[in-house]
């Protein structure tokens, strides 16, 4: 890719971040051909569909998401503090966006979800964490990622809705978190 097109179309994602932040995913692809200071052709270009603007973008949150569950993973404390830190962490990772939380919940699992890839990557990260804890002997079986990306979701939603900060999430986590482990 010649290195304008290469600035024009990183401008785009950056700019689209900047307006999905403000308004939602289902902002005008114009309004952010107009502040990126491209014409909608290139827009277009770059990015055939919104789905392809929204997977360039979550690209680097994709990384994020692989990093911080990395992170967790490295935790050599115990099985209940390591699930802990994965709920906090997945609670930051949907709540970048307000509104953010319940429609990544509300789309999880669901395999005609426009933002299924996203939810992919969650699950797939908490799955990795559920397989660790599982190969320790520390959940109760049955234990499935998609439930505990909907219900630490659910958790967030209410988080997002309601303005709760995170000492008032933390003993709903704690609950949660409680209920998925084995009893020794």
């Amino acid at each position: 890719m010649r290195a304008d097109a290469q600035r024009n179309r990183d401008r785009i994602v950056e700019v689209a971040r900047e307006v999905f932040r403000e308004q939602g995913y289902e902002a005008s692809l114009d309004l952010i051909a107009k502040r990126a200071e491209v014409g909608a052709g290139t827009l277009y270009r770059h990015f055939p569909t919104r789905d392809d603007l929204i997977d360039a973008i979550m690209q680097v949150w994709v990384d994020r998401v692989t990093e911080s569950t990395d992170k967790v993973l490295a935790y050599e404390g115990s099985d209940r503090d390591l699930l802990l830190r994965w709920f906090e962490t997945y609670v930051e990772l949907i709540s970048l966006h307000k509104g953010g939380p319940a429609k990544i919940t509300t789309a999880m699992g669901n395999p005609e979800s426009p933002i299924r890839s996203k939810c992919q990557v969650l699950s797939g990260a908490a799955g990795r964490v559920m397989d660790a804890l599982g190969e320790r002997g520390a959940l109760r079986p049955g234990v499935d990622a998609v439930q505990v990306c909907r219900l630490v979701g659910g958790v967030a939603s209410v988080a997002d809705s309601s303005g709760l900060d995170d000492d008032a999430v933390r003993p709903l986590l704690e609950v949660v978190a409680d209920g998925m482990l084995a009893r020794s």
